[in-house]
C-alpha cells in the first residue's frame, strides 16, 4: 500500500521507537491504552515507545522512552539491533499520525516489576491506564480477539524474538 495514495493524507509525520521489554520471565510489557478524547475507539494494548528526538540514536530513543514511560533505567548499549521496521498511520488526540517505526528489545531484571508513572506526559498519564506483562504465547493466542499496537504484534512477535528481520506491510491501525 502506497501510504501517501491511498489514504487522506496525515497531520503529522514522525520516526519512532517501539520497545519489546521482557523480563526475567520473557514476558512483554504492554500498556492498556485508551484515547480519552475519542472513547468511542475503544482500548488496546501497546508497546511503550516514542518518538525519536534530534540527534538520537534508535537505542538513546528507546533508553530515555523507556526511563520516562516505566522509571525503568535501561542503558542504550543494552538495546538490541532494529530487526522490526514498519510504517503506520493512527489517530490520536484527533491528529492523524504517520509514523515511521522500528522496534528493538530489552531487559529489566525481576519477575513483572511494575513501571513507575513519575516521568510520563500528562498525556500518558491519561492514556495508559493499566499495565501488564504479558507471556509471548498470550500475546499470540490473542490474536484477533485483543487489539495490540503494533496491530500485527501478535502475528510477528514470535518471529521478531527469533532475530528475523521484519519489514512489516504497512498498517492502517485505525
Amino acid at each position: 500500500m502506497d501510504p501517501v495514495t491511498e489514504w487522506p493524507g496525515y497531520d503529522v509525520e514522525r520516526t519512532s521507537v517501539r520497545v519489546v521489554l521482557r523480563d526475567d520471565d520473557g514476558s512483554v510489557l504492554l500498556f492498556r491504552t485508551v484515547d480519552p478524547t475519542t472513547p468511542e475507539l475503544g482500548e488496546w494494548w501497546e508497546l511503550p515507545g516514542g518518538g525519536v528526538e534530534d540527534g538520537e540514536s534508535y537505542a538513546e530513543t528507546a533508553s530515555r522512552e523507556i526511563e520516562e514511560e516505566t522509571g525503568f533505567v535501561v542503558a542504550s548499549a543494552a538495546f538490541g539491533p532494529v530487526t522490526w521496521r514498519r510504517d503506520s498511520t493512527y489517530v490520536r488526540r484527533h491528529t492523524r499520525v504517520w509514523q515511521h517505526e522500528v522496534v528493538v528489545m530489552a531487559h529489566v531484571t525481576g519477575v513483572a516489576p511494575v513501571p513507575g508513572a513519575e516521568g510520563r506526559t500528562p498525556e500518558e498519564l491519561d492514556d495508559y491506564v493499566d499495565h501488564q506483562w504479558w507471556p509471548a504465547a498470550d500475546v499470540e493466542a490473542a490474536v484477533g480477539s485483543t487489539r495490540f499496537f503494533p496491530s500485527r504484534l501478535p502475528q510477528l512477535l514470535a518471529t521478531f524474538l527469533a532475530g528475523t528481520e521484519i519489514d512489516e506491510p504497512f498498517d492502517h491501525w485505525n
